[in-house]
């Protein structure tokens, strides 16, 4: 009998179709070429995709007074918004300001507030502390005689727009936007606004370092695709060797051409082109020249890549055909050096809007680019909301022009080998 099962069991599996076992022996090639990619899917998903999952989150999720002030919440989310809320919304606030000040939370209360409203954290820690001592109502006269602060109505307002998990104050502050007293959006103060210009600084400088990046690459690209290997291959050997020094030296070196009694003013000075040591350090001029020195291998690598599989024949035969060497040059080799071009200008743009270390060494103050306030909102005022938000509107518009350019350009003729 058992000898019979393994017959008719050989049978079957003599007679399966082989469209069947392809079908099988590919779903393991996949199963084990997936394998192969978890790994790397892990470290992406962990290390790029959620972290610019939680910035994003955090970009409009605060719930800092819903956490530390529930009873307030709670008591004004029936509040219709018209006069001074009633004393149960006074009980509930003089509730949390005790527990606050016993867990040393009125700080972090106050904070927040203060973000909405300027000087407001003072208030809420002398408030939590003469809160403590109240031991029965009623609570709206008594938290008003402790501190004014408390019969504004625009602070009623605050605490009852930011009493929940989600917010849009921080995407407003981050385009110069705030809400007003009646929780209408308006612009902020002449004297307060200061994002929008840093975003255009920013998208001003990135385009200025790429447009010279690309007008230095270009000409150098086409020297080196159309030299000897012998020759070209050192002097690709010139154009690589900045990789091997970190950015912190290579930024440090600027600083030590470009100031005052540095190599530059220097040579200058000898050459009788200037009279006095110029300006070159802490300003516009040493940022751009900075950036560009870091950048131009990445802009130049692509196009000169794309430019040695470009046959000299196509030239060749352009002159052949009666075109002079500019014509030639024009209408027939440099469209085909677009991909290329495409690739690294995208590449250093993307790349510039990021940068914090040399802006900060080599730039003035008002060269700073977005970086800079987000590394301060994260390391300074620890204000993690707003440095998201930051972080969210510059990611955003990197993608919107990123989109722009694949469909005037197309990501798909990008060449980066």
């Amino acid at each position: 009998m058992v000898t019979m099962a393994v017959q008719v069991a050989g049978s079957d599996e003599v007679h399966i179709p082989l469209r069947i076992k392809l079908q099988r022996v590919e779903a393991r090639r996949k199963l084990r070429a997936f394998t192969l990619a978890v790994p790397l899917l892990l470290f992406t998903l962990i290390t790029f995709i959620f972290p610019i999952a939680r910035m994003m989150f955090d970009a409009v999720h605060d719930n800092t007074l819903l956490r530390l002030m529930p009873q307030t919440a709670a008591a004004l989310s029936a509040w219709d918004g018209k006069d001074l809320p009633s004393e149960g919304a006074y009980a509930a606030l003089a509730a949390d300001l005790k527990h606050a000040w016993a867990q040393k939370t009125a700080g972090t209360i106050g904070k927040r507030i203060n973000f909405e409203l300027p000087g407001a954290a003072s208030q809420v820690a002398s408030s939590a502390r003469e809160a403590s001592t109240l031991s029965s109502g009623p609570y709206k006269a008594a938290l008003i005689e402790i501190n004014p602060f408390w019969a504004q109505h625009e602070v009623w307002t605050v605490l009852k727009r930011e009493g929940s998990s989600y917010t849009a104050s921080y995407l407003l502050r981050s385009v110069d936007y705030q809400y007003g007293p009646d929780s209408q959006i308006v612009a902020l103060p002449t004297d307060n606004a200061i994002f929008r210009d840093v975003f255009l600084r920013t998208f001003g400088i990135s385009i200025g370092v790429t447009a010279v990046t690309l007008l230095l690459g270009f000409p150098l690209a086409y020297l080196l695709a159309t030299l000897p290997s012998r020759i070209s291959n050192l002097l690709m050997m010139l154009v690589v060797l900045p990789f091997w020094t970190s950015l912190l030296v290579r930024t440090t070196a600027w600083v030590v051409l470009l100031q005052s009694n540095g190599v530059v003013n220097d040579v200058l000075m000898t050459l009788h082109i200037i009279s006095q040591p110029a300006e070159l350090i802490f300003n516009r001029i040493g940022t751009v020249v900075a950036m560009t020195h870091i950048q131009l291998p990445l802009t130049l690598l692509p196009i000169y890549s794309v430019m040695k599989t470009i046959s000299p024949n196509y030239v060749r035969a352009a002159r052949s055909l009666g075109a002079g060497p500019f014509y030639a040059f024009w209408k027939v080799y440099f469209p085909q050096t677009m991909p290329g071009i495409a690739a690294g200008c995208l590449l250093t743009f993307i790349l510039c809007l990021g940068y914090y270390l040399t802006p900060a060494l080599v730039g003035g103050p008002s060269d700073q680019m977005i970086s800079y306030f987000i590394a301060r909102y994260t390391n300074e005022e620890l204000n993690w909301g707003m440095a998201s938000a930051l972080g969210a509107i510059l990611l955003t518009a990197t993608l919107l022009l990123y989109y722009v350019f694949n469909k005037l350009v197309g990501v798909d003729r990008l060449k980066m080998e």
